[in-house]
């Protein structure tokens, strides 16, 4: 049987970044601490954290601190169940608010996955911490045991986890109107060298969509080109919208800009698009709060389709 002490002490440590303050956290001496992490490690024959200016954990510790938030998640069901049958009403709203981590990409996260769980997060008195990451990426967060699903492109199931496919995100290279015209030539066509002189908006340094775009229209592996870094879909969109470079966008964003009289997008080469085939993985082992919200991503993703 695993020590509950122990485990808290070690989700304490990654939690807070240190062991110093988990010990504050805890309420607990800074020897402590430290005498509940080796015990755990000698039961276990194995280092759970890497020390040192930032503490991290080890693939056992992630493993570890997957298992403990599962177990924190179910009891929060539990004692929210057993709350509800002593109320005099049993309903929702007698509970107690519950925290489920996500890692979601900026796009999906105001487009279609808000809109669609916020009926079940209301209803059943549930809290998101959202991690915002690169789709590519999200799987990490869910990897290392920092939440319990995300939106991702990784099709494989990580271990211990179940991976469902969500649809397709569709993005579109775009510019202002002014801008797309100084990308083409004497004849209205796209001009790849005019257009790799222009500055492109990438949402951070993760963002590979133009590389994937540029390779996959055009033959183009990784050029060189000018970028600005807007690390937020308003930003970004609004950077666009001043003719501060080209980007890419979801379907969506292009048909809400097109035709505006301010602000509009126009489409660099039409038809060519980029697809992101998008997955929902989550824990195989979920608590009944956690299966709820899976039903409500699959069931919001349908938009995407």
């Amino acid at each position: 049987m695993l020590d509950a002490k122990q485990l808290d002490a070690l989700a304490a440590v990654v939690e807070h970044g240190g062991f110093g303050p988990a010990a504050q956290a805890l309420h607990l001496t800074l020897a402590a601490i430290s005498l509940r992490i080796k015990s755990l490690e000698a039961e276990l024959g194995r280092r759970l954290l890497v020390r040192g200016k930032t503490v991290r954990a080890t693939a056992a510790g992630q493993a570890l601190l997957a298992h403990v938030k599962q177990v924190r998640a179910m009891e929060a069901d539990l004692l929210a169940n057993l709350q509800g049958a002593g109320s005099v009403d049993g309903g929702a709203g007698s509970r107690a608010w519950q925290t489920l981590g996500v890692a979601i990409n900026a796009d999906s996260v105001a487009s279609w996955f808000l809109p669609g769980v916020a009926p079940v997060l209301a209803r059943q008195r549930l809290l998101l911490d959202i991690v915002i990451d690169d789709q590519d990426h999200t799987h990490d967060a869910l990897k290392s045991g920092d939440v319990l699903g995300c939106v991702t492109t990784l099709a494989e199931p990580l271990r211990g986890c179940l991976s469902e496919p969500l649809g397709v995100l569709r993005y579109h290279g775009v510019a202002a109107p002014a801008l797309a015209r100084e990308c083409r030539d004497g004849q209205g066509r796209l001009s790849i060298h005019q257009l790799l002189a222009q500055p492109a908006i990438i949402f951070n340094r993760k963002d590979a969509l133009q590389d994937t775009y540029l390779e996959q229209h055009f033959g183009l592996r990784q050029p060189p080109y000018p970028r600005h870094y807007a690390p937020s879909v308003e930003a970004f969109d609004t950077a666009i919208a001043l003719g501060l470079g080209w980007g890419m966008v979801p379907a969506h964003t292009l048909a809400a800009r097109r035709g505006k009289a301010e602000g509009a997008f126009e489409e660099l080469l039409p038809d060519a698009t980029v697809d992101v085939a998008l997955y929902w993985q989550h824990w195989a082992r979920e608590s009944p709060s956690a299966q709820m919200l899976t039903a409500a991503v699959k069931q919001a993703a349908r938009k995407l389709v």
